[in-house]
């Protein structure tokens, strides 16, 4: 199957200043039984442009979320270099981060788990009120704002979750397979909710999913990566208008040619890999 990597659209941003740079990134990982070192990244190249929305796709282990600890500065490379915005990354309210687990602190009221995400900044008590109460709003969340997470269902947990995140209106936002905890339907409705967010706001994003459909549905461009040690193995521009809550998105020849694309990459990815589950050579080397 041939596949247009590139198409003409409006989410091809080619000429935006890359807000993050990977360059010949390896990263190893001692073990505790100091067995062998594990090697998580190796070369990996990566350039995001300022204000695109990018998935990382790959099979389990290739290095996905050590990718955004990166970015994030909460580990540094053996080997290569991370830079955002021109420099060396550390943790700060420009850039937010979204679990897959909720992380709220359970004593807290919604108001009070959103306004967290603001005491590092220079706003005042009320500034911080005031747009803790705006992002609540948006994420349909205002009548819950007195509640604590435990009278909450875990979609709210998540919306929660993305109206902290997007309190700090961070310049990068780094997101782990946010989504993966909640069931299919509530999944659904989160990601319109995350796509109208980021339409208004237009952060940098780093997406980390196993979701084919989902890499596709939210991205403007879908980073494909081999098994580990993970490199960047295909970069494919999306090439959806936007806005894709307004349509049936999956229906559009587009999107299934890279659906089908995706998973056939990531199947023979994962059953030509000797160190997986699923490994099935044959004498050709594929299955």
């Amino acid at each position: 199957m041939t596949l247009d990597v590139n198409p003409k659209s409006e989410a091809v941003q080619a000429a935006s200043p890359a807000k993050i740079v990977l360059s010949g990134v390896s990263k190893v990982f001692e073990r505790r039984n100091a067995g062998e070192p594990t090697l998580a990244l190796q070369d990996v190249n990566l350039s995001v442009p300022e204000g695109t929305f990018v998935s990382l796709l790959g099979p389990s282990g290739c290095g996905k979320t050590t990718i955004l600890r990166l970015v994030d500065g909460l580990v540094k490379p053996d080997g290569g270099s991370v830079l955002v915005s021109g420099k060396h990354p550390r943790p700060g309210p420009d850039m937010g981060f979204v679990f897959q687990a909720f992380r709220l602190i359970p004593w807290a009221t919604v108001q009070a788990n959103v306004e967290f995400a603001l005491t590092s900044t220079s706003l005042s008590q009320k500034e911080r009120a005031e747009r803790a109460s705006q992002y609540i709003a948006l994420v349909g969340l205002r009548r819950f704002a007195e509640s604590y997470p435990g009278e909450l269902s875990g979609g709210m947990k998540q919306r929660v979750a993305l109206a902290r995140a997007f309190a700090s209106e961070p310049e990068i936002l780094l997101m782990d397979e946010p989504f993966a905890s909640i069931d299919a339907q509530t999944r659904d409705l989160m990601q319109v909710e995350l796509m109208k967010l980021w339409s208004q706001y237009r952060s940098t994003v780093l997406f980390v999913t196993h979701s084919v459909d989902e890499a596709i549905l939210l991205a403007d461009r879908v980073v494909l990566m081999s098994p580990r040690p993970g490199r960047v193995i295909e970069e494919i521009e999306v090439g959806l208008p936007r806005p894709r809550w307004q349509y049936d998105i999956r229906s559009t020849p587009r999107f299934v040619e890279l659906r089908s694309y995706l998973w056939n990459a990531i199947r023979e990815l994962v059953m030509n890999d000797p160190n997986s589950d699923f490994y099935a050579p044959t004498e050709s080397g594929r299955k």
